[in-house]
């Protein structure tokens, strides 16, 4: 044996001897021996209970909010469904069927009822179990399931009576009584008393009658047993037990008990659903974060009242929260009318994001149609091709090679063969290459996939994609293919409008922003944040304002053109639409000084397509369209705000050819025909139909 072991058993054999010989000494210290080792091992448990400091936390305990600029609330971060009511606001006959079927004695003891525990013990040696806990106790239990638990053992009994002495040494009766009802859960995620009488009976708990209060304490023995909804009978047995020990406490006539046994429940039962609040995505997408900082700071997000001052505008989400849901609504219809009746019609979705390019502050984040029923979030989650909203990075890329955006290359169908072998790719248009030389301008705002195709060729794929990854597009893996020009590599809705950020900022990216500040529940700044003083430079700055110039050519000319003529935006933005294969998904960036703001249109399952109204220009860009309208006509953002590149001059139409000199014969001849000419135009259209002459694009728009 190890000497060290011998030598602690040695001590105690001999600590054992001497305790026998003081016994012997002294008999009547046997008599004592029992209670101190009880004492002892009671004193000995009083750590593992919870604190004073954690008691009144329980009662205060308040939800940390998610606040928008403006002050309002966006989210509450609650563990539970519950609404806290004071006492004086819950009706008095609900209080009374408590006492009397849970704690008679309640007002006369300190925590715990010895007559009562005295009584369950009988019962209980005599085979009849039954429970001793008063009130304070149950509270005890309730509050803190996880320090005291519920195994049937002597050790959780003292740990809840020690708990319920601390309670009710801190509480008064009142306070008690209070927490104890805000507290207790009442099944179908409804906590607390105000919240089962919205879900059982459809009121306040102020409002409650003797047969509604008599009903929902009855639950309280067993809320899944006597629950009334599913086991009407029992609840009501229940109610009528609890209507007698009310009469008999005195607090109920006796001679209404009667008759009040003999009404039925009378339920009105509606779940209570939370609000998720105007931004639940974000509010999701910050939780993770959220907790890790309160447990680095030793704070509880769901107790500390924590107020998390966002950069999201108040204004901008709930318009961005409208423009998607009409959009989807409308073109929800579309999808519907293509799927044969019997079969399944599965539900768009889409995602919008909108962030300020000067400092990353994001300000809208809407990350499906409706969050009840699609928590997944379009914005940071769905990674999809983007289609021609990547083809940006690839005239970013040229641009930083030297090229000039009026440069011209020939619109003619291309192919490339992969150097490691492979099928060749050619890549086409909607409509036929036109054989003609097109200047880097106009195939950017055309969306000419030959263009780009031959630009991505001379260019290189690992040019553009370390563009696209130095701009933002960081999270997503990109594949070093030719096709990656046309956006083939899928990647987020937020890393796309942090790269459009990046360019609209002059190269600097700013990382997305979400929080200003965090203060406590009295409004003391326990942390700020802000952007980096010093930015990373993505690209150039003379090659981002010319990437910019050569993106307002889309929303000027080409196929983001209802920017202008449908939403009426004449302030400086470019932007870019992208349409994937087989129109799956539709994407719109649109980019200002101060503001850029993106969307994504497609189906969960990306084997499902869109129709022709699934183009970006169709499907997205009314999203965006109708948010910066608010932004604009709000002054969120400044219509005069300007990039720093002067926009483009529109050229001036051609001079009109001078007529030639008509001699007097012709003029007379002309003059009597444009008089008849005059009368036949007068006369009504037999048609009924007057159209305006139509002048196709010179290239493909979609």
């Amino acid at each position: 044996m190890h000497p060290a072991i011998r030598q602690i058993l040695e001590r105690a054999a001999a600590a054992l001897r001497q305790a026998g010989a003081a016994l012997r000494r002294h008999p009547w210290r046997i008599v004592l021996l029992p209670p101190a080792l009880v004492l002892l091992y009671v004193l000995a448990l009083v750590p593992f209970t919870p604190g004073i400091g954690d008691l009144r936390k329980a009662k205060v305990g308040m939800p940390s909010v998610l606040l928008a600029t403006d002050g309002s609330v966006l989210a509450e971060y609650k563990n539970i469904n519950r609404e806290w009511v004071p006492l004086d606001k819950v009706a008095a006959s609900v209080v009374n069927a408590l006492i009397a079927i849970e704690d008679r004695r309640f007002f006369q003891h300190h925590g715990i009822d010895l007559r009562r525990t005295g009584g369950a013990l009988l019962s209980t040696l005599r085979g009849e179990l039954q429970g001793g806990s008063t009130l304070t106790q149950q509270l005890a239990r309730n509050l803190y399931p996880d320090e005291i638990g519920r195994a049937a053992s002597i050790t959780r009994k003292i740990k809840e009576a020690i708990t319920a002495l601390k309670i009710e040494a801190l509480y008064s009766k009142t306070e008690i009584l209070e927490t104890y009802l805000n507290t207790v859960p009442f099944l179908y995620n409804a906590f607390g008393i105000e919240m089962a009488a919205r879900t059982y009976f459809d009121k306040s708990a102020k409002d409650l009658d003797v047969l509604e209060g008599a009903t929902l304490v009855g639950m309280l023995k067993g809320t899944s047993y006597y629950n009334p909804v599913l086991n009407p009978e029992r609840a009501l047995q229940r109610r009528n037990l609890v209507l007698a020990q009310m009469a008999r406490d005195g607090t109920l006539d006796p001679a209404r008990v009667q008759a009040l046994s003999r009404q039925p429940l009378r339920l009105d039962f509606e779940r209570q659903v939370e609000s998720p609040g105007p931004a639940p995505h974000i509010a999701q997408h910050l939780r993770t974060w959220l907790v890790a900082w309160a447990d680095d700071n030793d704070y509880n997000i769901h107790v500390d009242g924590l107020r998390v001052v966002t950069t999201l505008d108040a204004g901008l989400q709930r318009a961005a929260n409208q423009a998607l849901a009409r959009q989807l609504a409308q073109l929800q219809r579309l999808a519907d009318s293509r799927v044969r009746r019997g079969q399944d019609k599965p539900p768009l979705q889409a995602g919008f994001v909108a962030l300020d390019p000067r400092d990353g502050a994001v300000r809208a984040w809407v990350g499906s149609r409706d969050f009840a029923s699609e928590q997944f979030d379009h914005v940071s989650q769905a990674r999809r091709q983007p289609g021609s909203t990547f083809k940006p990075f690839v005239y970013g890329a040229a641009f930083m090679q030297g090229f000039d955006p009026d440069d011209t290359l020939v619109d003619q169908l291309v192919a490339f063969r992969p150097e490691g072998g492979g099928p060749v790719w050619s890549p086409r248009d909607e409509t036929e290459p036109t054989g003609q030389r097109m200047t880097l301008r106009d195939g950017l705002a055309y969306s000419r996939n030959t263009i780009t195709a031959q630009l991505m060729q001379q260019v290189g794929p690992k040019n553009v994609a370390r563009l696209a990854q130095s701009l933002g597009v960081r999270q997503s893996k990109l594949d070093i293919v030719p096709s990656l020009a046309l956006g083939t590599s899928p990647v987020t809705l937020i890393e796309m409008v942090t790269a459009y950020g990046s360019i609209a900022n002059g190269g600097n990216l700013r990382p997305p922003l979400f929080v200003q500040r965090v203060e406590d529940r009295h409004g003391k700044v326990l942390q700020q944040f802000a952007p980096a003083r010093n930015p990373e430079r993505g690209m150039p700055y003379k090659d981002a304002l010319t990437l910019i110039d050569t993106m307002r050519g889309t929303i000027d000319t080409g196929t983001g053109s209802a920017i202008r003529s449908r939403y009426g935006i004449r302030a400086d933005v470019a932007g870019k639409t992208g349409t994937t294969q087989e129109n799956t998904d539709g994407w719109f960036i649109l980019a200002h000084p101060q503001l850029v703001a993106g969307a994504r249109v497609g189906f969960n399952d990306n084997s499902v397509t869109m129709g022709s109204w699934g183009q970006g220009a169709r499907s997205a860009l009314p999203i965006v369209g109708e948010v910066f309208q608010y932004a604009l006509r709000q002054k969120h953002i400044d219509n005069r705000a300007e990039f720093d590149i002067p926009r483009p001059k529109p050229k001036p139409p051609a001079p009109a050819p001078e007529p030639a000199r008509e001699n007097p014969l012709m003029e007379i001849v002309n003059g009597v025909l444009e008089e008849i000419f005059k009368q036949l135009r007068s006369d009504p259209d037999p048609a009924g139909d007057e159209r305006a002459p139509v002048h196709p694009p010179p290239y493909d728009r979609n």
